[in-house]
């Protein structure tokens, strides 16, 4: 993590310049840096599609990180104003005593949104069977590898030992590495896992996220000054996404999918469906926005067994809900 954050904020000091102040001034124009683009960010995307910010008086402008490291480079630089990330790199920075730090005040996900897929076709997969192999799992340091090494270490397997977890990759590169030849097993995000599997090019085994329980996976992450110079703002955005939910909940799959489709314009309906029914059935997906200190406390400890935490960080100081309780109650 020193080097990720050396070479963070190195960008960071490079790019601030160039940023605005974040404040209220009549514009709500709100520059989002999403870490991957995934149907696994439904809620979000059916907001932009159905109008729901634009209800609100807020232009929604989505750029893609392609890693944590990245959006939470954005963030600091404020070259964004949002980051949808996993809320580990609000630990990591605020571990290194930054003022201004960035805060969540707003969780999307609450389950791990990987598949494990295998090139090979295994219909009695039992996450035993990963003895012996070489997996691509993420960012060292990163939610997903440090969720993945988590469960298998609960179930008594170390990394170097009973498997190997390459983290050489990065993140965006992952499934053309597999596809080329590099490891034996590889976690992906949908609609990817889907659309592939679709295409005969490998095999979903197991979901992680089932495995692993419930984690505050991927949050909304602001500086703590765009949150107290934007509350307002930031409240008509939460409110969006709640209307989102709404529409989820009252709508199939296929009705989903076909709104959102314009955000994966390469992927079928049928893929995008199928991908909304798989995170439906983890209840990947956090309705009320709220972080809960429990779930914070675990992802700690998930961080702390991957040796990428030094100390545990005290929950008021890394989550704020006063915009989620406004909006949820």
């Amino acid at each position: 993590m020193k080097k990720f954050l050396l070479i963070l904020f190195s960008l960071c000091l490079a790019v601030i310049p160039f940023s605005g102040c974040g404040k209220d001034d009549g514009n709500k124009t709100i520059k989002l840096n999403e870490v991957t683009h995934s149907v696994f960010y439904a809620p979000l995307y059916v907001a932009i599609e159905n109008g729901y910010f634009e209800d609100v008086g807020i232009t929604v402008e989505l750029t893609n990180g392609g890693g944590a490291d990245a959006s939470m480079t954005a963030v600091l630089s404020k070259t964004a104003d949002i980051g949808l990330m996993g809320p580990e790199t609000v630990i990591y920075v605020h571990n290194q005593g930054k003022q201004d730090a960035p805060k969540v005040f707003g969780q999307l996900t609450q389950k791990d949104g990987s598949f494990l897929v295998s090139k090979t076709p295994m219909p009695d997969f039992k996450w035993t069977d990963l003895r012996g192999k070489e997996i691509l799992a993420g960012r060292k340091g990163g939610v997903p590898a440090m969720t993945f090494e988590y469960v298998l270490n609960q179930l008594g397997m170390q990394d170097g030992v009973d498997f190997t977890l390459n983290f050489d990759v990065q993140f965006n590169l992952m499934t053309s590495a597999f596809l080329g030849g590099t490891g034996d097993f590889c976690t992906v995000f949908e609609p990817t896992a889907s659309e592939y599997q679709s295409s005969g090019q490998w095999h979903i085994v197991a979901s992680v996220g089932e495995q692993a329980g419930e984690i505050p996976y991927t949050s909304f992450i602001a500086l703590e000054s765009y949150i107290k110079d934007n509350r307002d703002t930031l409240k008509d955005f939460l409110s969006a996404i709640k209307k989102a939910h709404e529409f989820m909940d009252t709508h199939t799959d296929t009705e989903v999918a076909e709104v959102i489709v314009k955000q994966f314009p390469s992927t079928s309906i049928t893929s995008i469906a199928t991908s909304i029914a798989s995170y439906k059935k983890i209840d990947a997906w956090r309705k009320d926005l709220h972080g809960t200190e429990d779930s914070f406390n675990r992802l700690q400890d998930v961080m702390s067994n991957a040796g990428e935490l030094e100390s545990k960080v005290p929950f008021a100081e890394i989550v704020d809900n006063s915009i989620a309780d406004e909006v949820f109650g």
